[in-house]
């Protein structure tokens, strides 16, 4: 169907088996610049990157997140090197398994891709610390991120180790390898349009282009619809751009103790082109694989000359690369967050929506408009498995839960006692999450407040992140702070018993401070006041400066409480992840592998979220959110690599209690795809390469295509020619629809088993 209306369709089909090829590649020649652009092996290039931390995947992974990148049309990958990563212990490193930085940029080069190595060694990128090993805050004088001479000495010497390793591997393009640039910064943000570099002879280019943001627990969920970062990236090359990279192209997942902040999720998934899981993010992905096309077809022209500028109108440009040879490129752009607009550009009219950028190759003809989508879109949903509460699948899924309890506050010989109130970090080098502040108060002496059966409040500060009061071994009260306001402040009612009373204070981190002017001094822990409030004698009773007991507890022998199961492995190869559903807060291990930090009773505000987000004006992380009223991350990834086909070991270190019988297990799936266009779409991209005749008669191209090889269409759902309404899942008829579209598109399927184009 073309012309005439507007199509949309939804399709749900079966799942099968991918497989990524990487086909060598051979790199040469120095990388050099000018204001143009880089110029590699003497040619002059407009290249488009993404990041992909290895370290936020699996080498299994690897493979497949490399070739979804190249397919998407980059050039390159980037990826930090995270030195807490790699030194946790100064002089001895650690590059196996997910660490493996040499493996990573060899299976880069050998899809064909370029390197940009970011070394740091400051990353922030809301990795615990910024990626600073924690051993480096106790060297005398040291001073982070300044003209500090010890600091300097350790910054150099981890740097050479990195640079000699990729030298030794052959990985610069000097040698022949894939690594193009080792380190630059320059643009960071949403938008860099109007970004100039600081020197004539250096090109314009933009490190990170946020393809969505982070999240923390207790906040919503923030996402960057596809036609934003498309207007930017367009915006970008329209006025001089020459490199880009997406950060990210794929999140990943903070492993461990890995994720930063405080209080940033265990998922890093980042609203990315490919998600947490290595599923592509459609329509993201697709449509910026069409603006990277659309690019590309004006490469020529780009590299040749500079750009130049014209005002058509209120918040309308038109830009045009033009060379003495006849190559020319141009780009319209309608800046306006509201209006729609139709310009004239030489001798022809074009149609803009608002915030939109249409890309025309020769100057004359639209190849794409960066607000209309020609890409499906796919829904991606996490399929549950039997769970333990269901006693016909018990046995295939966990086979019973053990659990043990620790004693509350100090038992252990590791324990030591002094004066006053210690920051945490300091106190525990961050080797854990978990400090113990401990004191014994007598209510037979001669203070105040020590009388029999005393009512009172305890008065706790602590700097983060979050703070469990127990009194005689009883939890009395529980705070936690939050990403913008780590602090915790509480005052929590209390009964002192005769005699003896015991106070123990649990205080935890959730990942370190990575960002900001001396992050490293912000601290965490209870550094006071702690205060016995509202005595008989109406006085206050400062306990800060009295001989604390201290114990770091370490989730390994020394747990609040210990579960312990056994499961089988989901059959197939979709990815798979943990519901916690039903638990407080902790940490969670797979066959010895630590998943992360769980925390799904961290539920976000109710407001503030959407239904829809509409993708004109300029973006923040605020504007467009979801999950309001719901745990900000209930699901965590457990890759496939680490898991075994049965007899699969789960260990929990729950802190604030839950129940473990409601974990299940969940399979990453993509069962239904849509996709949708107006008469006013541009031609596919892949069009702009046949005859102009040929060109010229084409028109907007429906197409729906089944993201895996043996996947097949076993239903149509949905069909509609004319005006329909909504968004892929749940589409509806407009005002104006063909009663046969559906019937139409039925009869197609049953004769093709698939659909390219309509």
């Amino acid at each position: 169907m073309r012309g005439g209306g507007a199509v949309a369709a939804t399709v749900v089909f079966l799942q099968f088996l991918i497989w990524a090829l990487t086909l060598p590649s051979c790199f040469g020649g120095n990388v050099t610049y000018d204001h143009r652009g880089l110029v590699i092996g003497g040619k002059r290039r407009v290249l488009v990157s993404g990041s992909i931390h290895y370290m936020r995947s699996t080498p299994q992974m690897w493979p497949d997140l490399i070739q979804k990148s190249k397919d998407g049309g980059l050039d390159v990958i980037q990826t930090f090197v995270f030195w807490n990563l790699h030194e946790p212990v100064r002089g001895q490193y650690d590059f196996e398994g997910r660490k493996d930085l040499v493996k990573f940029v060899k299976l880069a080069g050998e899809a064909g891709l370029f390197v940009h190595l970011r070394i740091g060694p400051y990353a922030c990128a809301e990795w615990n610390y910024g990626g600073f090993p924690l051993w480096l805050h106790f060297i005398p004088g040291i001073v982070f991120r300044t003209d500090n001479e010890p600091f300097k000495a350790e910054m150099r010497r981890f740097t050479a180790k990195i640079v000699n390793m990729m030298k030794q591997e052959n990985l610069y393009a000097s040698q022949g390898g894939p690594i193009i640039l080792s380190q630059i910064n320059t643009c960071n943000g949403f938008y860099c349009d109007q970004f100039t570099p600081n020197s004539d002879n250096k090109p314009k280019m933009w490190t990170e282009n946020w393809s969505g943001w982070f999240s923390s627990f207790g906040d919503p969920v923030p996402y960057r619809p596809a036609e934003d970062i498309a207007f930017s990236t367009a915006r970008f090359y329209q006025l001089g751009g020459m490199f880009l990279n997406y950060y990210m192209y794929h999140g990943g997942t903070n492993f461990g103790r890995t994720s930063g902040g405080p209080f940033i999720t265990t998922s890093y998934d980042y609203d990315a082109p490919i998600d947490e899981y290595g599923l592509l993010r459609q329509p993201k992905w697709g449509h910026l694989k069409d603006v990277h096309k659309a690019i590309k077809l004006c490469e020529g022209a780009l590299v040749a000359t500079d750009p130049e500028t014209t005002s058509l109108g209120s918040n309308l440009e038109a830009t045009v690369y033009k060379t003495d040879s006849g190559l020319c490129a141009a780009f319209l752009a309608n800046v306006d967050s509201q209006s729609e607009a139709t310009l004239n550009f030489n001798g022809n009219s074009y149609h803009l929506p608002a915030w939109s950028v249409s890309i025309l190759p020769d100057c004359k003809t639209v190849v794409l408009n960066t607000a209309k989508i020609n890409s499906l879109a796919t829904i991606s949903e996490f399929v549950h498995q039997p769970s333990i509460d269901d006693s016909t699948a018990a046995d295939a899924f966990l086979s019973g839960w053990s659990w043990i309890h620790e004693p509350i506050g100090i038992s252990s010989d590791s324990a030591f006692t002094k004066l006053g109130l210690l920051e945490q970090i300091n106190a525990t080098a961050d080797q854990s999450d978990y400090l113990w502040y401990s004191l014994s108060i007598d209510t037979e002496g001669d203070e105040p407040f020590m009388q029999d059966g005393s009512q009172t409040v305890l008065h706790v500060d602590s700097l983060g992140h979050a703070l469990y009061v127990f009194l005689n071994e009883e939890l009395a009260g529980s705070a936690k702070g939050r990403n913008s306001e780590p602090k915790v402040s509480m005052d929590v009612p209390i009964s002192l018993i005769h005699g003896r009373n015991k106070i123990d204070l649990l205080s935890l981190t959730v990942g370190l401070q990575n960002y900001g002017a001396y992050f490293d001094k912000k601290g965490a822990g209870v550094t006071g006041p702690v205060q016995l409030k509202g005595l008989r004698n109406g006085s206050t009773v400062d306990l800060s400066s009295q001989q604390w007991t201290y114990q770091p507890t370490f989730p390994k022998d020394q747990p609040l409480v210990w579960y312990k199961t056994t499961f089988d492995a989901p059959t197939g190869i979709s990815p798979v992840a943990l519901d916690f559903t039903g638990m407080g807060k902790g940490q969670a291990w797979i066959n010895g592998q630590s998943i992360g930090r769980y925390w799904p009773k961290y539920t976000a505000p109710d407001s503030g979220c959407t239904n829809s987000c509409n993708y004109r004006g300029s973006f923040s992380p605020s504007k467009c959110m979801k999950n309001c009223g719901q745990s900000t991350q209930k699901l965590y990834h457990v890759p496939r690599s680490w898991l075994q086909a049965s007899e699969n070991v789960l260990v929990l270190f729950e802190e604030m209690g839950g129940d473990p019988e409601q974990i299940s297990l969940a399979t990453r799936e993509t069962g239904s795809i849509c996709s949708q266009i107006l008469e006013t779409h541009p031609m596919e991209v892949d069009m702009w390469t046949t005859d102009e005749e040929t060109r010229t008669r084409a028109g907007p191209t429906l197409s729906l295509n089944c993201p895996l090889p043996n996947q097949v269409i076993s239903e149509i759902k949905f069909a509609s020619f004319g005006t329909p309404h909504g968004t892929c899942g749940s589409f509806s008829h407009g005002r104006c629809s063909s009663e046969k579209a559906l019937s139409i598109v039925q009869k197609v399927i049953v004769l093709t088993d698939s659909v390219d184009s309509i």
